[in-house]
Protein backbone atom coordinates (compact mmCIF):
# COMPACT_ATOMS: atom_id res chain seq x y z
CA UNK A 1 0.00 0.00 0.00
CA UNK A 2 1.40 3.26 -0.73
CA UNK A 3 0.20 6.41 0.29
CA UNK A 4 1.56 9.76 -0.52
CA UNK A 5 0.14 13.19 -2.07
CA UNK A 6 -0.84 13.45 -5.52
CA UNK A 7 -1.00 16.76 -7.94
CA UNK A 8 -1.80 17.51 -11.39
CA UNK A 9 0.85 17.84 -13.71
CA UNK A 10 -0.49 20.32 -16.36
CA UNK A 11 1.31 20.29 -20.05
CA UNK A 12 3.17 23.03 -19.76
CA UNK A 13 5.46 21.53 -17.00
CA UNK A 14 8.51 20.19 -18.59
CA UNK A 15 7.93 16.76 -17.31
CA UNK A 16 4.33 16.25 -18.39
CA UNK A 17 6.14 15.25 -21.68
CA UNK A 18 8.17 12.47 -20.49
CA UNK A 19 5.26 11.52 -18.57
CA UNK A 20 2.79 10.99 -21.50
CA UNK A 21 5.53 8.87 -23.03
CA UNK A 22 5.85 6.94 -20.34
CA UNK A 23 2.14 6.12 -20.39
CA UNK A 24 2.28 4.96 -24.04
CA UNK A 25 4.97 2.92 -23.60
CA UNK A 26 3.32 1.16 -20.88
CA UNK A 27 -0.38 0.81 -21.82
CA UNK A 28 -0.33 0.86 -25.71
CA UNK A 29 -3.94 1.80 -25.92
CA UNK A 30 -2.89 5.50 -25.33
CA UNK A 31 -1.06 5.82 -28.58
CA UNK A 32 -4.97 6.49 -30.59
CA UNK A 33 -5.92 8.44 -27.56
CA UNK A 34 -5.14 12.60 -27.26
CA UNK A 35 -3.88 12.81 -23.94
CA UNK A 36 -1.02 15.27 -24.47
CA UNK A 37 -3.31 18.21 -23.86
CA UNK A 38 -5.00 16.55 -20.87
CA UNK A 39 -3.30 16.54 -17.52
CA UNK A 40 -1.35 13.40 -16.01
CA UNK A 41 -1.76 12.40 -12.06
CA UNK A 42 1.22 12.60 -9.94
CA UNK A 43 1.64 10.64 -6.77
CA UNK A 44 4.96 11.40 -4.92
CA UNK A 45 4.85 8.18 -2.37
CA UNK A 46 5.13 9.43 1.63
CA UNK A 47 4.63 6.17 3.11
CA UNK A 48 4.69 2.36 1.93
CA UNK A 49 3.59 -0.90 3.76
CA UNK A 50 3.98 -4.16 1.27
CA UNK A 51 3.30 -7.65 2.32
CA UNK A 52 5.27 -10.90 0.89
CA UNK A 53 8.63 -10.81 -1.24
CA UNK A 54 9.59 -7.73 -2.35
CA UNK A 55 13.26 -8.58 -3.37
CA UNK A 56 12.08 -11.30 -6.01
CA UNK A 57 13.33 -11.13 -9.31
CA UNK A 58 10.94 -8.52 -11.57
CA UNK A 59 8.83 -10.14 -14.64
CA UNK A 60 10.38 -9.81 -17.86
CA UNK A 61 7.47 -7.67 -19.21
CA UNK A 62 8.88 -4.16 -18.20
CA UNK A 63 11.54 -4.55 -20.49
CA UNK A 64 9.26 -5.93 -22.99
CA UNK A 65 7.06 -3.01 -22.74
CA UNK A 66 10.48 -0.85 -23.33
CA UNK A 67 11.10 -2.80 -26.76
CA UNK A 68 7.72 -2.59 -27.79
CA UNK A 69 7.18 1.03 -26.68
CA UNK A 70 10.36 3.00 -28.05
CA UNK A 71 10.18 4.78 -31.33
CA UNK A 72 12.46 6.26 -33.38
CA UNK A 73 12.26 10.62 -33.16
CA UNK A 74 13.46 12.98 -35.49
CA UNK A 75 12.76 16.20 -34.18
CA UNK A 76 13.28 17.11 -29.96
CA UNK A 77 12.77 19.77 -27.85
CA UNK A 78 15.04 22.44 -27.41
CA UNK A 79 15.32 21.09 -23.90
CA UNK A 80 18.73 19.91 -21.70
CA UNK A 81 19.54 16.25 -20.94
CA UNK A 82 20.61 15.77 -17.54
CA UNK A 83 24.47 14.84 -17.09
CA UNK A 84 23.21 11.53 -14.84
CA UNK A 85 20.49 10.85 -17.56
CA UNK A 86 23.62 10.85 -20.44
CA UNK A 87 25.56 8.98 -17.88
CA UNK A 88 23.36 6.36 -17.31
CA UNK A 89 23.05 5.39 -21.18
CA UNK A 90 26.58 5.23 -21.27
CA UNK A 91 26.68 2.99 -18.56
CA UNK A 92 23.82 0.64 -20.15
CA UNK A 93 25.74 0.40 -23.10
CA UNK A 94 29.24 -0.38 -21.49
CA UNK A 95 27.77 -3.63 -20.15
CA UNK A 96 26.39 -4.87 -23.41
CA UNK A 97 28.27 -8.27 -24.27
CA UNK A 98 31.35 -8.47 -26.67
CA UNK A 99 34.01 -10.18 -28.36
CA UNK A 100 36.31 -12.07 -25.88
CA UNK A 101 34.94 -9.24 -23.31
CA UNK A 102 37.42 -6.84 -25.13
CA UNK A 103 34.63 -4.06 -25.54
CA UNK A 104 36.17 -2.85 -28.68
CA UNK A 105 34.49 0.67 -28.87
CA UNK A 106 34.45 3.94 -27.74
CA UNK A 107 31.98 6.27 -27.30
CA UNK A 108 31.69 10.45 -28.46
CA UNK A 109 29.28 12.78 -26.53
CA UNK A 110 28.52 15.71 -28.58
CA UNK A 111 26.60 18.65 -26.95
CA UNK A 112 27.70 21.82 -27.81
CA UNK A 113 26.36 23.66 -31.41
CA UNK A 114 28.90 24.75 -32.60
CA UNK A 115 30.37 20.98 -32.54
CA UNK A 116 27.33 19.68 -34.15
CA UNK A 117 27.34 22.21 -37.04
CA UNK A 118 31.08 21.49 -37.79
CA UNK A 119 29.66 17.80 -37.78
CA UNK A 120 26.65 17.88 -39.97
CA UNK A 121 28.66 19.93 -42.29
CA UNK A 122 31.02 17.35 -42.60
CA UNK A 123 29.27 14.53 -43.35
CA UNK A 124 26.57 16.73 -45.34
CA UNK A 125 29.40 16.84 -47.77
CA UNK A 126 29.58 13.64 -48.48
CA UNK A 127 26.15 12.75 -48.96
CA UNK A 128 26.07 15.81 -51.24
CA UNK A 129 28.27 14.28 -53.06
CA UNK A 130 26.68 10.74 -52.94
CA UNK A 131 22.77 12.23 -53.77
CA UNK A 132 24.16 13.50 -56.93
CA UNK A 133 25.92 10.51 -57.91
CA UNK A 134 22.80 8.39 -57.67
CA UNK A 135 21.02 11.14 -59.54
CA UNK A 136 18.87 13.46 -57.77
CA UNK A 137 17.67 16.58 -58.42
CA UNK A 138 19.13 19.49 -56.86
CA UNK A 139 15.94 20.03 -54.93
CA UNK A 140 15.44 16.81 -53.59
CA UNK A 141 19.37 16.94 -52.53
CA UNK A 142 19.07 20.50 -50.42
CA UNK A 143 15.58 19.48 -49.28
CA UNK A 144 17.45 16.32 -47.91
CA UNK A 145 20.73 17.48 -46.83
CA UNK A 146 18.52 20.21 -44.76
CA UNK A 147 16.60 17.78 -43.19
CA UNK A 148 19.39 16.04 -42.22
CA UNK A 149 21.70 19.31 -40.53
CA UNK A 150 17.99 20.00 -38.85
CA UNK A 151 17.97 16.73 -37.34
CA UNK A 152 21.52 16.98 -36.00
CA UNK A 153 21.55 20.57 -35.14
CA UNK A 154 18.15 20.31 -32.96
CA UNK A 155 19.38 17.36 -31.20
CA UNK A 156 20.40 17.78 -27.30
CA UNK A 157 22.79 14.95 -27.72
CA UNK A 158 24.81 13.16 -29.74
CA UNK A 159 26.73 10.09 -28.96
CA UNK A 160 28.99 8.58 -31.45
CA UNK A 161 29.33 5.30 -31.42
CA UNK A 162 33.17 3.91 -32.90
CA UNK A 163 35.31 0.68 -33.06
CA UNK A 164 38.23 0.28 -31.52
CA UNK A 165 39.75 -2.72 -33.74
CA UNK A 166 43.03 -2.24 -31.55
CA UNK A 167 41.54 -4.31 -28.80
CA UNK A 168 40.96 -7.22 -30.87
CA UNK A 169 43.28 -10.51 -31.00
CA UNK A 170 45.32 -10.30 -34.02
CA UNK A 171 45.57 -13.87 -36.36
CA UNK A 172 47.94 -14.52 -38.95
CA UNK A 173 45.10 -15.09 -41.35
CA UNK A 174 42.64 -13.19 -43.31
CA UNK A 175 39.48 -14.73 -42.89
CA UNK A 176 39.64 -15.19 -38.76
CA UNK A 177 40.54 -11.48 -38.84
CA UNK A 178 37.72 -10.61 -40.53
CA UNK A 179 35.44 -12.69 -38.45
CA UNK A 180 36.75 -10.85 -35.30
CA UNK A 181 36.02 -7.57 -36.93
CA UNK A 182 32.56 -8.60 -37.65
CA UNK A 183 32.28 -9.84 -34.18
CA UNK A 184 33.41 -6.29 -32.93
CA UNK A 185 30.42 -4.83 -35.35
CA UNK A 186 28.31 -7.32 -34.01
CA UNK A 187 29.03 -6.36 -30.21
CA UNK A 188 28.65 -2.47 -31.22
CA UNK A 189 25.32 -3.07 -32.11
CA UNK A 190 24.41 -4.58 -28.76
CA UNK A 191 25.63 -1.67 -27.27
CA UNK A 192 23.71 0.77 -29.20
CA UNK A 193 20.56 -1.74 -28.26
CA UNK A 194 21.63 -1.17 -24.97
CA UNK A 195 21.66 2.45 -25.10
CA UNK A 196 18.89 3.02 -26.64
CA UNK A 197 16.56 0.98 -24.23
CA UNK A 198 18.58 2.45 -21.35
CA UNK A 199 17.23 5.77 -22.56
CA UNK A 200 13.52 4.96 -23.00
CA UNK A 201 13.95 3.86 -19.44
CA UNK A 202 14.81 7.21 -18.33
CA UNK A 203 11.96 9.40 -19.88
CA UNK A 204 14.53 10.09 -23.04
CA UNK A 205 13.61 9.61 -26.54
CA UNK A 206 16.13 8.36 -29.12
CA UNK A 207 17.18 7.66 -32.81
CA UNK A 208 19.97 5.90 -34.38
CA UNK A 209 21.73 7.54 -37.66
CA UNK A 210 24.46 5.53 -39.52
CA UNK A 211 25.54 8.72 -41.70
CA UNK A 212 29.09 8.37 -39.73
CA UNK A 213 29.88 4.99 -41.40
CA UNK A 214 30.14 6.79 -44.88
CA UNK A 215 32.25 9.16 -44.04
CA UNK A 216 34.39 8.16 -40.57
CA UNK A 217 37.91 9.47 -41.67
CA UNK A 218 35.89 12.93 -42.05
CA UNK A 219 34.29 12.53 -38.49
CA UNK A 220 37.53 11.73 -36.68
CA UNK A 221 38.46 14.80 -38.47
CA UNK A 222 36.69 17.41 -37.70
CA UNK A 223 35.97 16.05 -33.88
CA UNK A 224 39.97 15.37 -33.22
CA UNK A 225 39.75 11.74 -32.43
CA UNK A 226 42.46 9.04 -32.61
CA UNK A 227 42.30 8.09 -36.51
CA UNK A 228 42.60 4.58 -35.15
CA UNK A 229 38.58 5.07 -33.96
CA UNK A 230 36.11 3.74 -36.88
CA UNK A 231 32.82 5.76 -36.76
CA UNK A 232 30.08 3.67 -37.29
CA UNK A 233 26.44 5.41 -36.58
CA UNK A 234 25.53 8.37 -34.19
CA UNK A 235 22.28 8.18 -31.60
CA UNK A 236 20.49 11.06 -30.80
CA UNK A 237 19.08 11.35 -26.83
CA UNK A 238 16.47 13.42 -25.96
CA UNK A 239 12.82 14.85 -25.67
CA UNK A 240 10.31 14.39 -28.66
CA UNK A 241 9.01 17.64 -30.08
CA UNK A 242 5.44 15.67 -30.63
CA UNK A 243 4.05 12.48 -30.59
CA UNK A 244 6.50 9.56 -31.27
CA UNK A 245 5.19 7.79 -34.57
CA UNK A 246 3.38 4.91 -34.47
CA UNK A 247 4.74 1.56 -34.15
CA UNK A 248 5.80 0.26 -37.48
CA UNK A 249 4.45 -3.20 -38.37
CA UNK A 250 6.81 -6.26 -38.32
CA UNK A 251 6.61 -9.82 -40.19
CA UNK A 252 4.87 -12.53 -38.23
CA UNK A 253 7.33 -14.52 -36.41
CA UNK A 254 6.36 -17.45 -38.44
CA UNK A 255 7.81 -15.89 -41.71
CA UNK A 256 11.10 -15.33 -39.36
CA UNK A 257 11.68 -18.37 -37.97
CA UNK A 258 13.36 -21.11 -40.43
CA UNK A 259 14.17 -23.65 -38.25
CA UNK A 260 12.97 -25.34 -35.03
CA UNK A 261 13.57 -28.93 -33.89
Amino acid sequence: MVRGRAELVQPEREEHAAAVRLLRGKYHQYEEMKIDENPVISIRPGRVASWGALDAPERAEPLMDDLLGRRSVRRYLDKEVPEEAIERVLEAARWAPSPHGRQPWRFAVVTRRETKTRLAEAMGEEWRTNLEMDGQSPEVVEKRLEGSRGRLLDAPVLVLLCLYLEDLDAYPDAFRQQNETTMAVQSLGAAAQNALLAAYSLGLDTSWMCAPLFCPEKVTAVLGLNPKLVPHALLILGYAEADPPKRRSRRPLDELVVYRD
